[in-house]
């Protein structure tokens, strides 16, 4: 049963998609007829589209084998809660731990409690803490927590934070809580720290002491301004190289407690000079939803967000890449491209309203719904570009439920046709 936090108490079990409760597209259409839905396009006008044959995505037997593969979560918030900007974040706990099932089941590892689940962006932390310890509960289920399952501590909770030592103290504080949980820490970018840090020499002192204080290796989070714009100038300076240059030294100085770093910047040159300079050991994982085929293909593992949307068909190109086969990895992958590119446009910062669209349109939550109404982020027009783009990528794995829905979302927003 879904939980809500903050006092609620518990509601009543999620609804579940059936025949009764799904139009499953105009009872005129012919069988075996394909789906039409009427779209509304860039310029203006309507257009009418066909959905293609649903494409079946095998499970495989297990993960990839020649990369690491994190898939970004997001959050189900509960349909039925007061999810409004600024209100505390109310969860679907149902459908959140089935969406991680979901990906584990197809050879993904979890990362989870980041920006993807509207960190900083909706979800707070007694929510977000209450994340944290449920998906390790679920992780245990398919094996090692530490292996599946890797979550961003920040320090979001403490927006005072005045010192770099209070900066210190809750960092550790979220660390604690993913450690205790047996989960692999990311530690994330820290809008409080660009705030206060005067130069790179601050963030060495701050991210030292994290370090020593990591009981197994971690994976360091840069994330770009694009993402957040209140992290502009990280790593004490608004100049690439120069900010890269102190990064590279912290990884340098700790390499036996950075597992890895993800590198979320859209620059595809500037991280595979990264990955070319870092120690021994130390994994570069692509946080770019832009160029993410490449960069796998040439030596990048991942942790993305895309994967939340393309986890079937990302799942299938990873097992083509590990038997040597790029043709089949890239037949597949490329028409996922297009569909990131959407999803991830100016302001970048907003996609996690079309990864949510997805979700729902596949069916793995009952309701379009955001914390932070966070859904009304991004316009109908959008929206119907991104159902377009997901249908041509084989991601609607039922097509007369993901027509109904996206039907009925276009009816609220006054397309009738």
């Amino acid at each position: 049963m879904a939980v809500r936090l903050h006092g609620r108490g518990p509601r009543r079990p999620a609804r579940r998609a059936g025949p009764a409760l799904v139009r499953r597209g105009p009872p005129h259409r012919a069988a075996g007829a394909r789906p039409v839905i009427t779209l509304p396009t860039a310029d203006g006008n309507l257009s009418s589209y066909t959905l293609r044959a649903p494409v079946t995505w095998p499970r495989p037997d297990g993960p990839p084998r020649s990369r690491i593969a994190y898939a970004a979560a997001h959050v189900v918030a509960d349909p039925l809660a007061e999810n409004t900007p600024g209100a505390p974040a109310a969860v679907d706990w149902d459908a959140t731990l089935r969406f991680r099932r979901h990906l584990w089941s197809y050879g993904f590892r979890v990362a989870d409690a980041m920006d993807t689940a509207q960190r900083g962006m909706g979800l707070d932390w007694p929510a977000t803490r209450e994340l944290i310890r449920r998906s390790a509960a679920e992780a245990r289920a398919f094996g090692d927590p530490s292996a599946l399952l890797a979550c961003g501590a920040g320090t979001d909770h403490a927006p005072g934070a005045a010192t770099l030592d209070e900066v210190v103290s809750a960092y550790t504080e979220q660390m604690e809580v993913i450690q205790s949980a047996g989960a692999t820490v990311i530690i994330m970018a820290s809008r409080r720290l660009a705030a206060l840090a005067e130069d790179p020499a601050d963030y060495h002192l701050v991210y030292g002491r994290l370090l020593g204080r990591a009981d197994r290796p971690v994976i360091l989070h840069w994330l770009g301004e694009m993402f957040d714009p209140a992290l502009t100038g990280y790593w004490g300076s608004a100049d690439l190289e120069k900010a890269t240059g102190t990064f590279l030294d912290l990884v340098h100085r700790h390499a036996d407690k950075v597992d890895g770093v993800k590198v979320s910047l859209l620059d595809a040159g500037h991280e595979t000079r990264l990955r070319a300079a870092l120690p021994p050991g130390v994994k570069l994982y692509t946080g770019d939803d832009f160029n993410y085929p490449d960069l796998i293909a040439s030596g990048s593992h991942a942790l993305l967000g895309i994967f939340d949307a393309i986890a079937p068909a990302a799942a299938t190109a990873l097992q083509a890449l590990d038997v040597g086969d790029t043709v089949r990895y890239t037949q597949i992958l490329r028409p996922t491209v297009a569909l990131s590119r959407k999803i991830f446009e100016s302001p970048t910062y907003h996609y996690k309203t079309g990864l949510v669209l997805l979700s729902w349109l596949a069916g793995h939550q009952d309701a379009f719904a955001m914390v932070n109404g966070a859904q009304s982020a991004r316009s109908v027009v959008h929206l119907a570009e991104v159902f377009r783009l997901a249908d041509q990528a084989g991601l609607l794995p039922d097509p007369d439920l993901a027509e109904a829905r996206m039907r009925a979302l276009l009816t609220v927003a006054g397309v009738t046709r």
